[in-house]
């Protein structure tokens, strides 16, 4: 059994607890957070038996053997390096920390304590997006020449997620001085590891323009300084030289959560809309690129990262993504404050 915790108690964590819920060999045993009323309610709602407001007393006395780490940003680092000198296995929420350094730390101690790490980019969860990365590790699309990909919200200018005008959970994802990285950390991040986990290649440069449209929504609301980013633009080249565009804004009206995917090579070009579906995926491969015609190609939902984690911790194996893909990515969206800062690209 794993006995887990969960650090933090927002709106991901209970989306992490519904689903630790329902895995087999998987037991909620503690829940941390700062705000005591908010972690009560919480464990109340989830049948939680321990609540803590200190992260060390929790590690220090609660029985687990793994911990997931979903708090803001900013205190990924601090608290999962606490996890990890405590010898726990470990989940964090993306990103996995605010700069490079601070992933390299923790990619290192986890190392260390030889504990499963795992950072949790969500959108692995989509089996075309495995079948993609299985198509092009098999030669299917040969040489790989462009890529492109964005993830466009619209919350800055639609109720659809609530009022973030009024409301901390959106307030603070626009303020550097409450932890945020901008729409570039939050859901870039997601990007940056969705455009290559396919191609199975790393980032070689990025020339990246970041926007704060301050003019529109004003510089300060509700004591919180609006000056993260809410726009990335990203050109990029891998390590084969094959250049790519990303982007991301939460500006996208007409887009509530909308992540695709397209990838083009000598031998044939795949596309991915997670709007449209998790396990699909349109491919024009071989002879169908002269026509060119595209087929829809259906996979078979596989396991979450929740499950695989959990999987993970009782076989005591290494799972991915882990921490070193985490500190991988968090090099590019380091990378990518000093291109836009410099208004030049910038070698990973």
């Amino acid at each position: 059994m794993v006995n887990l915790a969960l650090i933090g108690t927002g709106g991901m964590a209970r989306h992490q607890a519904e689903q630790f819920s329902k895995i087999k060999g998987c037991r909620l045993v503690a829940a941390c957070d700062v705000d005591e009323e908010r972690v009560r309610a919480f464990a109340s709602k989830f049948d939680i038996p321990e609540v803590y407001t200190d992260a060390a007393d929790l590690l220090a006395k609660a029985d687990v053997n793994a911990v997931s780490v979903v708090t803001p940003d900013a205190y990924h680092a601090p608290i999962t390096l606490q996890a990890l000198a405590a010898g726990k296995h470990v989940l964090c929420e993306k990103p996995l920390a605010t700069n490079y350094a601070d992933a390299r730390k923790m990619t290192a101690a986890a190392r260390k304590a030889g504990v499963v790490n795992m950072v949790q980019f969500s959108y692995r969860n989509s089996s075309a997006l495995t079948k993609a990365r299985a198509l092009i590790a098999a030669g299917k699309l040969g040489t790989i020449t462009h890529f492109e990909a964005s993830y466009l919200q619209s919350w800055l200018t639609s109720r659809a997620w609530g009022d973030w005008t009024v409301t901390p959970a959106w307030l603070w994802r626009q303020s550097s001085a409450h932890g945020s990285m901008g729409v570039l950390g939050d859901i870039g991040v997601h990007l940056l590891d969705f455009a290559t986990f396919p191609i199975g290649s790393d980032y070689r440069s990025v020339n990246c323009t970041l926007k704060t449209l301050n003019f529109i929504k004003g510089k300060k609301r509700l004591g919180y300084t609006l000056d993260a980013n809410d726009t990335a633009i990203m050109q990029v080249e891998l390590a084969n030289g094959a250049p790519g565009v990303l982007h991301t804004t939460r500006w996208a009206t007409g887009h509530n959560n909308s992540i695709s995917l397209k990838i083009h090579g000598t031998e044939g070009a795949l596309a991915i809309d997670l709007d449209k579906n998790y396990h699909e995926l349109s491919v024009c491969l071989g002879k169908d690129r002269h026509t060119p015609a595209w087929k829809t190609l259906r996979t078979r939902p596989g396991s979450s990262n929740f499950q695989r984690f959990i999987t993970a911790v009782r076989r005591n194996k290494p799972v991915d993504p882990d921490f070193a893909r985490g500190a991988a990515i968090q090099k590019v969206i380091d990378a990518c404050f000093v291109s836009s800062r410099d208004r030049k690209p910038v070698k990973i």
